[in-house]
């Protein structure tokens, strides 16, 4: 059944995939109605009461200390969405946009930010329908949350800003009508419910998550077949060497590499031909092991994450309170993303070690450039280029952002986190890791066939044959972009991970 029940509790990362990718429906539960009228309850009962509530009755940031009447609190939600929306850049993919909106639903659903059933409906059927905001990238410092993107995100739902509908671009309020669908007039608290959290980061970093999960398996099968080029030493993958160091990521890929090596003819014992092998063949359990490690970690924040409560105030109805907190701050995941960066970047940085290794005929002994006649040939010489490249600006994008703040709001909010921009950059440090692991797998597949190939293992021969259907040998120069960019493609789609598991199971760590 192709739809996502959301409760606010218990949202998954496949399910986030399933929503932003495939397009499933989502559908409010029971319980999580019963709660969203139960929040929105206090907040009328605040705003009739007069109390003092922050963002309800008083004015936002710096502003706190202004009170703001019940005849008011209308404009004021109006507002704060049109003046928070300065989103500066490129719009995200609609992707992207659908995971802020489902993260945002599944927030409001858990019944601690006060809004109105029916303005959750309205985001509902917004993205059942397909009406996508147009929300620029930039502008967010991470906390008080995704201000400006999110709040690009709320004017199609009050007639204002631009919207993709159909695959077509249009004013918010022709997205709207073209779908069916009324406005909505935002009342007491809506407005900062709706913008004050963290789900543009969440939804950028979430689906990165994803995609470096099925990395980390790719970059094993990139190895493994690296492995079988060099002929290398697979002593190196013994148990017993990872057991007495037995960091989880490190025995997890020492066991992937001997069971995609497994029935191999063209790897090596310790001593037949060398004793051992240069660090980016004999230490990729460390290295892959240390990023599984990191991403798994990244993993876990993530899933709490995207069913967390990370409005202000928030409202809690068994004792009738409204407490502002600082739930909004995006520092959390902008650790986790920067850590995600990071041990992304890594996988690239060795495959491009390999890579290397393969071309160059002083190091492999191989032909120069994996081609014959070289010199009238230049083989692949430029594909180590074009991956150095890559792997270079992934240096500089592996900075981290977190470490980073800048006072705003008159110094009310003096410290925010710069998680948007944390996962912005995990996203195309991903991006350029998958481009560098299609370049080592076609070089791989090269040097195998150069190498003269023996029998393959059990993981990797229905790799390299998969491989073959879409990229012949090399046996005079030809664009080679387009090799990489089919190469690319079947990490993009799965099939590398697909064929592999399906000769040796499902690969696990």
């Amino acid at each position: 059944m192709s739809k996502v029940i959301i409760t606010g509790n218990n949202l998954t990362i496949e399910e986030v995939v399933s929503v932003c990718r495939n397009y499933y429906e989502v559908e409010l539960s029971e319980t999580a109605m019963e709660k969203v009228k139960s929040s929105r309850k206090i907040v009328d009962d605040f705003v009739e009461n007069g109390d003092v509530v922050y963002g309800i009755t008083t004015g936002f940031g710096k502003f706190s200390d202004v009170s703001i009447s019940k005849d008011e609190s209308e404009l004021l939600q109006k507002n704060l969405i049109v003046t928070h929306a300065v989103g500066a850049g490129n719009p995200f993919e609609t992707e992207v946009v659908r995971g802020i909106m489902l993260l945002r639903i599944n927030n409001l659903a858990k019944g601690y930010s006060g809004v109105k059933l029916e303005t959750l409906h309205t985001m509902i059927n917004m993205l059942n329908k397909r009406v996508h905001p147009i929300v620029p990238q930039k502008g967010s410092l991470g906390a008080s949350g995704d201000l400006a993107p999110l709040s690009h995100m709320v004017l199609p739902m009050i007639g204002l800003g631009s919207a993709e509908y159909n695959g077509v671009t249009m004013s918010g309020a022709e997205a709207m009508k073209a779908a069916g669908l009324p406005v909505v007039t935002l009342t007491s608290k809506e407005g900062l419910a709706l913008i004050n959290g963290t789900q543009v980061m969440t939804s950028v970093g979430c689906l990165t998550v994803y995609d470096a999960l099925n990395l980390i398996k790719t970059s094993d099968i990139a190895a493994a077949l690296s492995f079988e080029a060099h002929n290398g030493v697979v002593d190196a993958l013994d148990h017993k060497v990872h057991e007495v160091r037995p960091h989880k990521g490190q025995m997890d890929t020492a066991k992937i590499l001997l069971k995609l090596l497994s029935g191999s003819k063209m790897t090596t014992k310790q001593g037949e031909r060398r004793v051992q092998d240069a660090y980016s063949l004999r230490c990729t359990p460390q290295v892959h092991g240390a990023s599984k490690d990191a991403i798994n970690y990244v993993k876990e924040r993530v899933e709490i994450e995207i069913n967390s409560v990370t409005d202000n105030p928030i409202i809690f109805p068994e004792t009738r309170e409204g407490i502002s907190g600082g739930n909004f701050h995006g520092q959390p995941m902008a650790l986790s993303f920067d850590f995600l960066g990071i041990a992304l970047a890594e996988l690239a940085n060795i495959s491009e070690r390999r890579l290397e290794r393969l071309v160059n005929p002083a190091l492999s002994g191989l032909p120069a450039f994996l081609v014959e006649h070289g010199g009238l040939n230049s083989g692949f010489m430029i594909v180590q280029y074009s991956a150095a490249a890559l792997v270079s600006e992934n240096k500089v994008l592996a900075h981290p952002a977190s470490v980073d703040s800048i006072p705003s709001s008159a110094n009310q909010e003096d410290h925010v986190s710069m998680g948007t921009i944390a996962a912005r950059k995990a996203k195309e440090i991903m991006e350029n890791v998958r481009r560098v692991l299609a370049m080592e797998i076609m070089c791989a597949c090269q040097g195998i066939d150069l190498r003269t190939n023996n029998g393959l293992g059990a993981g990797t021969a229905p790799v390299y044959n998969k491989v073959r259907e879409y990229v012949p040998v090399l046996k005079e120069d030809r664009p080679l972009y387009e090799d990489i960019n089919k190469c690319e493609e079947l990490i993009i789609d799965g099939t590398i991970i697909d064929v592999c598991e399906k000769g040796i199971g499902e690969i696990k760590f």
